[in-house]
């Protein structure tokens, strides 16, 4: 994996162009560190892409082939593995942009899916293709899918594995927009220059009330709002915010 950070921003690249950025157990171990480590501190957004043409074409079909021994052994390896990368995105507190640059399929479209935003060339591909090799989705396919594209939706992608192109996918709020190619890095730099004026730790809290209040019931979920807005509302975010708007000019977040 390539890493860059600069101007606030981390930057993730898949980079195994020759075999489309398929995704090794190395590689999910080093993405779910460097996600895992991020702090608003830090960071405004992580901006995840690939190298090449594809951003990822999922696992790696060749170490898929290393059979576990046991169903407890392989479960001990994508817990430890993919499944880190699903609990890193969704708890992370700094924004998550997913920049597809080319075709997302299996696990790549698992991650496309968890990223916060997501912007994808208008030539990309799509697919949950885990049923083509008699698996089911996982990095968060079944979890986090349905609450994007709707269960009905979700089912249909996960049960065909059919190929769908960025336009539909944009259809389907997989993808917040479908981008001409030659377009895709100003969309996502604007994006994340927006980002990085706003209060990041604040959106971080945004993220975790919406993650956390997914499966609550409603009288939970509002107690758990209540909560971290009181949190926010005594943040030096909430006091800049407040003296920019009474001062009549723009906010100069941290």
């Amino acid at each position: 994996m390539e890493i860059n950070s600069d101007d606030g921003v981390l930057r993730l690249a898949f980079d195994r162009p020759a075999a489309l950025n398929a995704l090794t157990m190395e590689t999910a171990d080093e993405l779910a560190d460097e996600i895992e480590a991020a702090t608003p501190e830090a960071y405004d957004a992580i901006v995840i892409t690939g190298n090449g043409d594809a951003f990822s074409a999922g696992g790696d079909l060749e170490s898929m082939a290393e059979t576990p021994d046991s169903s407890k052994a392989a479960y001990e390896r994508v817990t430890e593995t993919f499944g880190r990368v699903v609990e890193a995105m969704l708890e992370c507190p700094v924004p998550i942009v997913a920049k597809v640059n080319g075709d997302a399929i299996g696990a790549g479209l698992s991650i496309v899916a968890l990223a916060d935003i997501a912007y994808a060339a208008a030539d990309a591909t799509f697919s949950c293709a885990f049923v083509r090799v008699g698996l089911i989705p996982d990095t968060g396919g079944t979890v986090i899918l349905p609450h994007i594209v709707g269960l009905r939706a979700a089912k249909q992608l996960a049960f065909t594995g059919e190929f769908f192109d960025a336009e539909r996918a944009a259809d389907l709020e997989l993808i917040n927009e479908s981008v001409p190619a030659d377009e895709l890095d100003d969309r996502v730099a604007e994006t994340v220059a927006g980002l990085a004026s706003g209060p990041t730790a604040t959106i971080g809290m945004m993220k975790q009330a919406m993650h956390e209040n997914m499966g609550r019931a409603w009288d939970d979920a509002l107690d758990y709002e209540n909560l971290l807005q009181a949190q926010a509302r005594t943040s030096d975010a909430h006091e800049e915010g407040v003296t920019a708007f009474l001062e009549d000019r723009e906010p100069e977040f941290e």
